[in-house]
C-alpha cells in the first residue's frame, strides 16, 4: 500500500509498532506524540490517512478531529482503548471515518485502512485481479473463469476483492465483515462463513477446483497462497 500515512499516538511502543509495520508494507510515515505537536503536524503536512489516539497529552484527539475538519477531509482511523459505545458514536460524529478498539491486531489495520482509503478515493484497485484462471474487474463488478462470467452476489463480489487482492493474507471473520458489511463485528454468527461457503461453492462450480481455503482457527485465504 503506497500512502502517506500520520500515527497519532503517546506511546512510544505502540507508535515503533504501527511504523514498522505500515513502513515493510510500503507506506511512509510521520509521527507526533502529543496533541501539540500532532495540530502542528496536520496543519504543515499532507497525509492519505492519519491514525489518531485520543488519550492524548496536550490536545484530546477529539478536538484533532474537530480541528482537522475545518480544513480537509483526509482520512481519520482513530485507534483507541476507549471502548464504551457513545465515544465511538461521538467520534465518528466529529468526522471520524473508523473506530479500531486496542488491543489490535495489524492485519485488521492494514485491512481497515485499505477500505477506508478505496472508499475515499485515495487508494484504487488495479483494473483487474487475476488468480489461478479467475480474473475479477472492481470497476465492473465482474468475475470470469478462463473468459466465461462467473454469477456472483454483492457480498460474495466483496469477499473475492478481498482474498484476490491479497491472496497470501489470512482473513478472519471480524476482518471479512468490518470490511464487506461496512459494520462492526460484534459477535459470532454465522454471516461471514455462510457466504464464504456459497463463495466457494460458486467458483468450484466454475473452475473446478477449490479455491478458497479455511486456515484452522484464524480464518479464509485463497487457497495454494503460501
Amino acid at each position: 500500500m503506497n500512502a502517506r500515512i500520520a500515527i497519532i499516538e503517546d506511546e512510544p511502543d505502540i507508535r515503533k509498532l504501527l511504523r514498522d509495520f505500515l513502513e515493510k508494507n510500503g507506506c511512509t510515515v510521520m509521527e507526533a506524540a502529543d496533541g501539540k505537536a500532532a495540530s502542528a503536524l496536520l496543519s504543515d503536512e499532507q497525509f492519505d490517512m492519519v491514525l489518531m489516539d485520543l488519550m492524548l497529552p496536550g490536545i484530546s484527539g477529539e478536538r484533532l478531529i474537530a480541528e482537522l475538519r475545518t480544513h480537509s477531509d483526509t482520512p481519520v482511523i482513530v485507534i483507541s482503548a476507549r471502548s464504551m459505545t457513545e465515544t465511538r458514536i461521538e467520534v465518528l460524529r466529529l468526522g471520524a471515518d473508523d473506530y479500531i478498539i486496542k488491543p489490535f491486531d495489524l492485519n485488521e489495520v492494514l485491512v481497515r485502512m485499505e477500505v477506508v482509503l478505496r472508499r475515499s478515493g485515495g487508494s484504487q484497485l488495479p483494473e483487474k485481479l487475476s488468480y489461478a484462471g479467475l480474473t475479477l474487474y472492481p470497476t465492473d463488478n465482474r468475475v470470469t473463469y478462463n473468459d466465461k462470467p462467473v454469477p456472483l452476489t454483492a457480498k460474495e463480489f466483496g469477499l473475492l476483492v478481498l482474498f484476490m487482492e491479497h491472496p497470501q493474507k489470512v482473513y478472519s471473520k471480524a476482518n471479512l465483515y468490518e470490511s464487506v458489511w461496512n459494520e462492526e463485528y460484534c459477535f459470532e454468527d454465522n454471516t461471514v462463513s455462510v457466504h464464504v461457503s456459497n463463495l466457494r461453492a460458486k467458483l468450484k462450480k466454475a473452475t473446478g477446483a477449490d479455491l478458497i481455503e479455511t486456515v484452522w482457527g484464524i480464518g479464509y485465504r485463497m487457497k495454494g497462497a503460501q
